[in-house]
Order: C-alpha cells, then structure tokens, then sequence
C-alpha cells in the first residue's frame, strides 16, 4: 500500500468567495483538528462544495485565509488534498484495480505497482474478485468502494468528501456509511464530510458544522460525544436522538435567519 503521510490540520479564516455577481460563501471560518473527521451539513446552495473545492485547491478563495497542512497555495493544497466528488467518475475503460489505482498512476508509479497496493485492500473493501470488472459490471455501492479506496491510495493526509452516497438507495447507503465508519477511525487522515444527511453526519463525525443559506458560513457547532466506529442502531438512542434534533433545529435556524444554536459543548 502507497505510503501515508502524518494527519494535517485545516483552517479557514474570513473566507469568501464570489462567481461574478454572485457570493457563494462570505465570511466563514472553519478549523478542524488533524486526524479528526468533521461534517458539514447545510441547504442546498449554500456553498459546500464550493468550500471543499477552495480546500482541495480546485480554486482559490476570493477573500480570507485557507491553510491545508500547512499550505497555502493552489499547488499546495492539491499535494496535501485528496478530494472524492458526489459522482465517483470512474473511467469506464479501466478495470477496477485499474481505477482503484488510478492516483499511484498519475504519481508515477508503474502500473504493477499501483496494481499491487490496490489489490492489498480489495477484499477490506469488500470487492474481492472484481478486480477485472469494468465499472459497468459494479452495482452502484461498489462504485462508491472503488472510487474511495482510490481516494485512499493517494497516500495524501487530508480526504474531502463531497456527499459520497448521495446517489445511491437508501439501503444501499446505510450499509456503506457502516462500512465506511471504521476506515475514518485510526486517525490517519483528517476528514471533511459534506452530505445533506445529519444522521451520516453524526454517525460518521466528531464534530458537525452547521452552514447557513447563500452566503456560505458556519453559524453553529455540534460535537458528537460518541465513540467511533458508531453502529447503526444507535440512531435509536436517546442522546443520539436529541443531538440529531440540535442539529435539525440549527439548519432550521440558519434557513430562517435566526440566531445560531450554540454547540452543545467544546468539540
């Protein structure tokens, strides 16, 4: 397997950002601990996968500040930043394997060799004997497993998650937000979720942020008390239960222009 760098910090201050007369963010800070996983829920349009290109160094911010394991630039965040958009834009032409290690690829790395590291955690993934399949072949939560597992090998210390089983069936993603919960777990890696699910949210995170309406920003906080990986039927318990309502209550909060709900402790 490609070798991991050590867990990096992310920060963001005064961030803005404008597509011409339009401001998609304004003003929004962000800080999230290294080896930590934070989600970012949030209306549709209010600037979330906006926020998760300026970190990835897809763009840069009109305004404010963004550091990324200790960079600055475009050019540096991109090296530091592995960034799995909502679609898993497979390459239709290309195994599974051959997806899977499609970022030791662009690295340099023989075709062997990328072969081999992603071959090491097919079957962790649960895609054990489909290494030839084509993605046409896959069902759309396998999909989802190879275009994380080749988010994964990029060996990069910060993962950004634009809404990764938004597309699938509501089985289908509650059995892979199971089995994506202990791959986020061993600290390795510094994590921003984005997703419109506060159940996934608080499931999967250590901290959920809460984004207000267009413009963009951060106007409440939940830490999630809960030990990770988390199971699934602890939706069912009352602590949880009342946490999802907090955070429920902070969206409706934001959309409506109310004060922010303040978090409930320190995250």
């Amino acid at each position: 397997m490609t070798r991991e760098a050590a867990p990096a910090t992310i920060t963001a201050e005064g961030l803005g950002h404008d597509y011409e007369d339009l401001t998609a963010i304004s003003g929004l800070d962000l800080s999230v601990a290294a080896g930590r996983t934070q989600a970012i829920v949030g209306p549709s349009g209010c600037g979330k996968s906006t926020l998760l290109e300026i970190l990835s160094g897809l763009s840069g911010p009109s305004r404010g500040t963004v550091e990324v394991a200790g960079e600055t630039s475009l050019v540096g965040r991109l090296e530091k930043s592995a960034f799995m958009p909502q679609r898993d834009c497979l390459l239709p032409w290309y195994s599974a394997i051959d997806n899977a290690g499609l970022a030791l690829l662009n690295q340099g790395r023989s075709r062997k060799e990328a072969r081999a590291a992603a071959h090491e955690l097919f079957e962790r993934f649960g895609l054990a004997g489909f290494e030839a399949s084509h993605p046409d072949g896959l069902s759309g939560g396998m999909r989802q497993r190879v275009a994380f597992l080749r988010t994964l090998l990029s060996g990069k210390p910060v993962l950004l998650l634009d809404e990764p089983f938004a597309s699938l069936d509501a089985i289908t993603r509650a059995e892979l937000q199971e089995w994506l919960a202990p791959s986020l777990v061993d600290g390795s890696h510094t994590v921003v979720l984005v997703t419109h699910d506060v159940e996934e949210a608080l499931l999967l995170a250590d901290r959920v942020d809460v984004m207000a309406p267009r413009p963009g920003r951060i106007v409440a906080q939940e830490p999630v008390p809960f030990d990770r990986p988390r199971p699934a039927d602890l939706v069912a318990d009352p602590e949880f239960v009342a946490l999802r309502v907090r955070v429920l209550a902070a969206l409706t909060a934001a959309r409506t222009g109310d004060a922010p709900i303040p978090p409930a402790g320190p995250g």
